[in-house]
């Protein structure tokens, strides 16, 4: 892709009015758009390097997510293909980096400020290894989470410190290569800086530190103004050792009059060192991972939990058959899924969860599946559920097959909490009787599992044993690309009521769906036209009933206005309108935050009560944000009127935009977005699926490190209460069973926090990489009001290896490469190489990066693994990446291309390289 096309992509991730290295303000450079920046640059060099190994040409027809994803799917994103997951990934990045400012504020090492420089880079490697050790577990989310507070302390190494003013262009790749030593630091006791008494001076390093080329950083006081006798200080208003002589600061945050030349230094170096970092973990993960953390993939993540107890023989085999189906009917399409995942539950085991890319080996563990063990009636369905939650990633399809009640109903809140906070939708297949002794007064019911699934945006289903197949073909609605909800309400009691819903020119696909019993309506379309529920075949679309499910799906010449489905019954019902369409949106409720850096932090878990709501929404269209107007967007009550509640938008530049939202409904709600595609003129409605409501409890608790196996990691948290004083019940789960301990309950004293701390022991066998989700929750001793927060902890092996694996040539074969490439076409060449790992964990894969022949390699007895490559003599490049089991790696490069008119073969090298005797070897 074209430099210009990053260009106008970085116009997709500036989120609003913010300055250069700072979260929130008013210029064009920003921790977000120098991070935007690198990572679109990435991605459209490996969904290029991608398609060309495929192929296919990579051509995105324009600058919007949707254009980009597509072209980098290549030729089998034929239909509607959403950017969501791709925006939703880059979000996750921005809001982790932008965190950095609110949650290590006064942390030297974070900022590397106070020349805390060993320490700071510290920091960075041990991200860096998190991260590369999450993407070979397949934990994207945690990958990206760091990912984006990683980058944040590496590019305010260039604002905080003295580097470009010392006169380097070019990022210090000693920061992210921890096998070369950091050099030259001002010792603690060397003056670094003059008193500059107006507070900004274009340049106040020392002449001598610039000489010598001493490497030095501002010292920060949020809380005093004590610093080292002549230090420099970072500066601003909220450093206090500003004041303090030397006075003044060498922070590079914002462009000023006096230092515009080293803000755009800063910012470049900044740039560039991203993209160093993360050209090393592309370069770990190989090409197909690293654009599947960046959310680039063809259609939703497909989840399966199914029971596996005796009674459900038949539906396993019912099952089986008809997941085969949808595996079968979706491969090589766009709705393909890009993972699929597969947790078994039983009585009194669950899982383990099993997860591929592969649709044949899904195929081959499904087939695995028996029907075993159970007796009583409940089993471990919330246990497996909760695994498929904390596995699959956000926004995934999670379709649950189950013939009895939950054993462990203890879980539930915590799987509302996991459901809220990963927007996963997750739909019940039920097919036992739900009758049951009640052997408690909190005995499972099917009802919990038509909870959830209603505050998932998903269907609970009850069918008969023989009709299970018959129930699956919503499987096969809901798991498809760019897959949009138009409305969803729920009424219990039931009533008659008109639902009014809105269809636009891009919704194709549009089924709707009513779940419940005794339920009679009928559906008009915008002239007026009618079909009633007695109609299989009508002139609006064909229904089909199976158990307690309606399912109409609308005839592909429906018109586009306002629709209505009048529904008549005094049962309790749902109705839910969906369509495939790239029009649609992603949000989060968000908190602002000050500091010296003041920005917005997503809130984990439910909103504050009795305080306006604030929102931040991301719009998409086919033509990206601009081609969207947003009307009006606010709060639904699920289940009552459908009022939507008055907001305020604020309007932070290139689709997205602060909702305010005055007055919050009580209960259970959604927000509601209504618009105009420009495009087509026509008038749209988006529904999100997940339910939230409010709460007057808070908890807080940060995540400062990974966590070692073997060693016990303390978490500090604090609770607090807007709500009645008193005793408050703290529950702790975590998905993986660790052994944790924590306060059974704290006593509250409104507007007071409370602190305490959590402890959690990984094994001392645990996979490095390994991801822990933890779901904290405060309960009101009566039960009326509770709160959480989820939290992710990555487990990660402390590393000693840092060595990078090393290439030697045994032998080029290319003397029939003929001069003239034109006439190339016919002529193969050939390299061998070995890579060792010296002393080192072993060379755990090789891979292609450049050129379009074929690449082999064979372990040999350690440390030695030899690489064969062959190609045609028209690619006369080739690049391929070693990396160890420590997660180093190297790049080896290789060229044949004629230099002088001649054949001569030539060995591309960095100059420091030079030295080495090997003849073919890694360059850094």
């Amino acid at each position: 892709m074209t430099s210009l096309l990053c260009i106008a992509l970085l116009a997709l991730v500036l989120s609003g009015p913010t300055v250069a290295f700072v979260p929130n303000g008013g210029d064009a450079s920003t921790h977000v758009s120098i991070t935007g920046t690198a990572v679109l640059q990435k991605v459209t060099e490996t969904c290029r390097a991608v398609a060309e190994a495929a192929g296919h040409e990579f051509k995105p027809t324009g600058s919007s997510p949707e254009e980009l994803v597509k072209a980098c799917l290549g030729p089998t994103a034929t239909g509607e293909v959403s950017g969501a997951k791709f925006h939703s990934a880059l979000q996750e990045i921005y809001i982790q980096n932008g965190l950095v400012d609110r949650d290590f504020v006064n942390s030297a090492p974070h900022h590397f400020n106070s020349e805390a420089f060993l320490e700071g880079r510290s920091l960075i490697m041990e991200g860096m290894v998190g991260i590369k050790a999450n993407i070979r577990e397949d934990n994207f989310k945690a990958a990206r989470e760091t990912l984006g507070r990683v980058l944040h302390t590496l590019q305010d190494f260039y604002s905080h410190s003295n580097w470009v003013e010392l006169g380097y262009t070019e990022p210090y790749i000693n920061l992210i290569r921890p096998d070369l030593p950091l050099e030259n630091l001002a010792d603690v006791n060397t003056a670094t800086c003059r008193d500059c008494a107006r507070g900004t001076c274009p340049n106040a390093i020392l002449p001598n530190i610039l000489k010598e080329k001493i490497l030095t950083s501002g010292y920060m006081g949020i809380f005093s103004a004590a610093k080292p006798q002549g230090k420099c200080s970072h500066g601003g208003g909220a450093d206090l050792t500003s004041t303090a002589v030397p006075r003044g600061g060498i922070n590079k945050d914002e462009r000023r009059s006096d230092n515009v030349a080293l803000h755009n230094a800063a910012v470049n170096a900044a740039r560039a060192a991203s993209l160093q970092l993360l050209e090393e973990i592309r370069s770990a993960a190989g090409n197909h991972a690293f654009l599947r953390m960046m959310g680039i993939a063809r259609s939703s993540v497909v989840c399966f939990v199914i029971d596996t107890t005796g009674s459900m023989s038949d539906d396993i085999d019912a099952a089986r058959s008809e997941v085969y189906k949808i595996i079968d009917s979706k491969r090589g399409t766009q709705d393909e899924p890009s993972e699929y995942i597969l947790v078994p539950f039983n009585d009194p085991d669950f899982g383990p969860m099993i997860r591929t890319t592969d649709p044949d080996k899904m195929k081959k563990e499904i087939s695995k599946l028996t029907a075993t063990g159970g007796g009583d009636t409940p089993e471990m369905c919330l246990s497996g559920l909760q695994l498929a939650l904390t596995g699959a990633p956000a926004s995934s399809y999670i379709y649950v097959f189950t013939d009895a009640p939950a054993k462990d109903i203890v879980l539930k809140d915590t799987i509302v909490a996991l459901i809220r906070t990963t927007k996963s939708t997750v739909s019940f297949f039920m097919t036992g009787s739900s009758r049951r002794r009640r052997r408690s007064l909190r005995a499972a019911s099917f009802e919990d599992y038509k909870e959830l699934a209603l505050a998932s945006g998903g269907q609970s289903i009850q069918v008969p044993k023989t009709q299970l197949p018959q129930a699956t073909p919503i499987i096969l609605d809901t798991s498809t690309s760019a897959l949009v909800t138009i409305l969803q309400r729920a009424r219990n009691p039931g009533k008659q009521e008109t639902f009014p819903f809105i269809l636009d020119e891009s919704l194709q696909n549009i089924t709707i769906y009513i779940t419940g019993t005794s339920i009679t309506f009928t559906l008009t379309n915008p002239a007026g036209v009618s079909q009633s529920h007695t109609e299989a075949n009508g002139k609006l679309g064909t229904i089909q009933r199976v158990g307690n499910l309606m399912r109409i799906r609308l005839n592909a010449d429906k018109q586009t206005g306002t629709w209505q489905i009048n529904v008549i019954s005094n049962q309790p019902y749902t109705v839910k309108v969906t369509g495939q369409s790239v029009i649609t949106f992603i949000y989060n409720f968000v908190k602002p935050f000050e500091g010296p850096h003041p920005g917005y932090a997503v809130l984990s878990g439910r909103p504050p009560a009795g305080q306006p709501a604030s929102l931040m929404i991301s719009v998409m269209g086919w033509h990206g944000p601009s081609s969207l107007n947003v009307a009006k967007v606010g709060l639904v009550t699920m289940s009552g009127p459908a009022t939507v509640s008055n907001s305020t938008m604020t309007d932070m530049g290139n689709g997205d935009i602060l909702v305010t939202i005055d007055v919050v409904p009580e209960g259970e709600f959604v927000i509601a977005m209504n618009g105009t595609d420009k495009v087509s003129n026509s008038e749209f409605q988006r529904q999100s699926t997940t339910q939230m409501s409010v709460s007057k409890v808070n908890i807080q608790a940060v995540v400062d490190s990974s966590v070692e196996p073997g060693k016990v990691f303390k978490l500090p948290f604090s609770v607090m209460t807007e709500g009645t004083d008193g005793q408050y019940n703290i529950g702790a789960r975590n998905d993986k069973n660790f052994p944790m301990n924590y306060p059974n309950s704290l006593t509250l004293t409104t507007g007071q926090y409370s602190n305490n701390t959590l402890t959690i022991t990984p094994p001392v066998n645990t996979s490095s990489g390994t991801d822990v989700t933890l779901t904290l929750e405060a309960k009101s001793h009566t039960g009326v009001d509770s709160n959480y927060i989820v939290l992710r902890l990555s487990v990660v092996t402390k590393i000693t290896d840092f060595v990078r694996p090393l290439c030697d040539v045994v032998s080029v074969l290319a003397d029939d490469c003929p001069k003239t490439v034109s006439q190339c076409k016919p002529f193969m060449w050939e390299l061998s190489a070995n890579i060792t790992d010296e002393n080192g964990t072993g060379i755990e894969s090789v891979s292609l990066l450049q050129g379009s022949g074929t690449l082999s390699y064979t372990r040999l007895p350690a440390p030695f693994t030899q690489a064969h490559y062959n190609a045609s003599c028209c690619s006369q490049i080739v690049e391929f990446v070693a990396v160890d089991k420590a997660g180093n790696v190297g790049k080896c490069y290789y060229s044949i291309a004629p230099s002088g008119g001649s054949p001569a073969l030539t060995l591309s090298l960095p100059i420091w390289l030079c030295l080495l005797v090997s003849a073919f070897i890694l360059k850094p």
